[in-house]
């Protein structure tokens, strides 16, 4: 396994835009990210995404410790500003990205 922050931070990213069924022989390896894009923006989908994607990091990506997720609702854009705060391994210094997840057709 990899511990390189950067191959860290690709592996969640890949993991939160996987729709279900896309990897194969691993139906289970799915996120319903992008199914809650398409719900309407509130503090409860806000709240559900948040709980999605800890539950992804959590099962599927054993080098990254969440150290914090905020979620801002961008409505003016139908999307979300997601800033995720992690631990990799051993490293005192939490890594961060910053996303914005949008609705796609």
């Amino acid at each position: 396994m990899s511990y390189n922050e950067q191959a860290v931070i690709r592996s969640i990213k890949n993991l939160l835009l996987t729709k279900p069924y896309e990897r194969l022989f691993q139906p289970d390896l799915s996120s319903q990210v992008d199914n809650l894009l398409f719900e309407p923006i509130t503090s409860l989908t806000g709240n559900l995404l948040k709980n999605e994607i800890i539950r992804i990091i959590d099962n599927w990506e054993p080098r990254a410790k969440i150290a914090s997720i905020d979620i801002v609702a961008v409505p003016e854009q139908n999307g979300y500003t997601v800033s995720l705060m992690f631990y990799v391994g051993n490293l005192i210094q939490p890594t961060a990205i910053n996303l914005v997840l949008k609705r796609t057709r």
